[in-house]
């Protein structure tokens, strides 16, 4: 009887123990909404380049976008979209910067193949696109991009359906900014 009785203890244990992993599982993080304070986060780009975005606030908008992976059709499109009117974005001082989770050398392709003239950071360890709540259960990030303003509000998030229209939308949601 006391072997039962020790037996049916450490199952009721074991149930509460993994009853409670489970709930703590599936309380999130806060979803991020327009109006709250974008995370500040410091990633390097493929050339070893640190960008911490706490370093435009009071100076500049910010476009923060996420992509999934380096060299993919609809990437290289939204990529180069960026790139071919960066000139608008640089005459601005509108800072962009692209994330995926690819790994640095990726990303270097990726720029080199393309001649992409803006920053691509790396998020390899995952941390930054989980607290933007853009990493996905597939392994990619999905295709989100955040509008920050020079108080480092949040101002706009869009989540990209249009990709060969994605930087002229970011680029006039960020000018407004100005």
């Amino acid at each position: 009887m006391k072997y039962l009785m020790n037996f049916l203890l450490s199952i009721s244990f074991l149930f509460f123990v993994s009853n409670s992993l489970a709930q703590k599982k599936e309380m999130k993080k806060e979803e991020l909404k327009v109006g709250m304070s974008a995370p500040n986060f410091t990633l390097s780009d493929a050339f070893g380049h640190s960008y911490t975005l706490s370093t435009f606030k009071g100076k500049s908008p910010v476009v923060v976008y996420f992509y999934p992976k380096a060299g993919t059709p609809g990437c290289t499109k939204e990529a180069c979209g960026i790139r071919d009117t960066w000139n608008k974005f640089k005459k601005n001082k509108i800072q962009v910067l692209g994330i995926s989770v690819d790994e640095k050398k990726d990303i270097k392709k990726f720029i080199k193949d393309y001649r992409l003239n803006f920053p691509l950071l790396s998020d390899a360890n995952k941390k930054v696109s989980k607290e933007y709540g853009v990493y996905s259960d597939n392994g990619y990030d999905n295709r989100i991009t955040f509008i920050v303003d020079k108080k480092g509000m949040i101002t706009d998030i869009i989540h990209v359906k249009n990709i060969e229209a994605h930087a002229e939308e970011v680029f006039d949601k960020a000018y407004k900014l100005l």
